[in-house]
């Protein structure tokens, strides 16, 4: 009887473990993941910064991920499948050089 007792007990912490580890990951998973991106364009001037999510971070498309000056996270498709987020891209890279020369001279 001792016997079934303590494996009924070591099954239900077997199946709490799993469930708050998956639960834990599922979490982690939407925090920073954009989940749909936006084809609508997202003015230049608007952005000040920009990361590229990918599979390689957890998240499960690959997104253009867009910060405003006001800080928001707005989620656009990949440089490579759209004119308009490369044109964006460039943009703040060349507005990033431009203050850099500034700040040497």
């Amino acid at each position: 009887m001792a016997g079934n007792s303590m494996m009924a007990h070591t099954a239900a912490l077997l199946v709490l473990a799993v469930v708050f580890c998956s639960w834990n990951y599922a979490g982690a998973e939407g925090e920073d993941c954009c989940l749909s991106i936006s084809k609508n364009k997202i003015p230049h001037r608007l952005v000040k910064s920009f990361y590229i999510q990918t599979a390689d971070m957890g998240c499960k498309i690959p997104a253009t991920v867009f910060i405003t000056k006001k800080g928001v996270k707005l989620c656009a498709p990949p440089p490579e499948n759209n004119n308009w987020v490369q044109k964006v891209i460039r943009n703040l890279k060349n507005r990033s050089r431009k203050k850099h020369k500034g700040k040497k001279q």
